[in-house]
């Protein structure tokens, strides 16, 4: 009679242990869902308005690639250096614009009902994309300082120019090159490069909507 007793207390203990670890279980998985819920919420809301600034960005643009072509045209090849300066800028602001609608299309392929790595892997392109284009949009600097120049102020050998104009277009060359060649993900841990990518809201956006996803992630873990 004891052993029959002793054995249902066992078996009700039992119970309660598995009904208490199918309520903790349950809790965990309540938990983690809100959690990754309001998570994407907020990755979707960074998202949404780097978004609204890109299509702000393609819409000036486009206005300055024209205001470009407009001056370009009206040149009509008097000055090789302003045509060619200008053309320069034109092309590098086209591929901007470029630039920007591809972004827009990849954050508006990204969905939030997908698997986690998936969304880790979309917002990744995203990122090694902003970088990209950020190192190829520096090369466009050094012709904003050669688009007056002219050839008669080159050939009478003026100290002006070679004093001056001509060593800040080389500096700003050197500087284009460097920024070109340093500027990649794998630097992004130096503090100069870090402060120079968050000055815009484009990487920003793209990295704090980053940071939430793997939240989620830290979260189940620490659970």
């Amino acid at each position: 009679m004891e052993d029959l007793e002793l054995k249902n207390i066992w078996q009700s203990y039992d119970r309660r242990l598995e009904e208490s670890r199918i309520l903790n279980l349950q809790s965990w998985a309540l938990n983690v869902k809100c959690f990754e819920a309001l998570q994407r919420q907020k990755a979707n809301s960074k998202l949404n308005a780097l978004a609204a600034f890109n299509k702000g960005a393609v819409i000036l643009g486009i206005v300055w690639v024209l205001f470009l072509g407009v001056l370009v045209y009206g040149n009509q090849l008097e000055n090789l250096y302003f045509t060619f300066s200008v053309s320069i800028i034109m092309l590098f602001n086209i591929f901007a614009v470029a630039v920007y609608i591809k972004h827009n299309v990849i954050i508006k392929r990204i969905n939030y009902s997908e698997s986690i790595i998936d969304t880790q892997k979309k917002l990744s392109r995203l990122q090694a994309s902003t970088i990209n284009s950020t190192r190829i949009l520096f090369l466009q600097t050094p012709f904003y300082s050669t688009w007056f120049w002219h050839s008669s102020w080159i050939d009478y050998s003026s100290w002006q120019f070679w004093g001056i104009t001509f060593p800040i277009t080389l500096l700003l060359t050197l500087a284009a090159i460097w920024l070109f060649k340093n500027i990649s993900l794998k630097n992004m841990d130096k503090k100069w490069l870090k402060a120079l990518m968050m000055a815009g809201p484009e990487y920003k956006y793209v990295l704090k909507a980053k940071e939430f996803i793997e939240e989620i992630e830290e979260f189940k873990r620490e659970i």
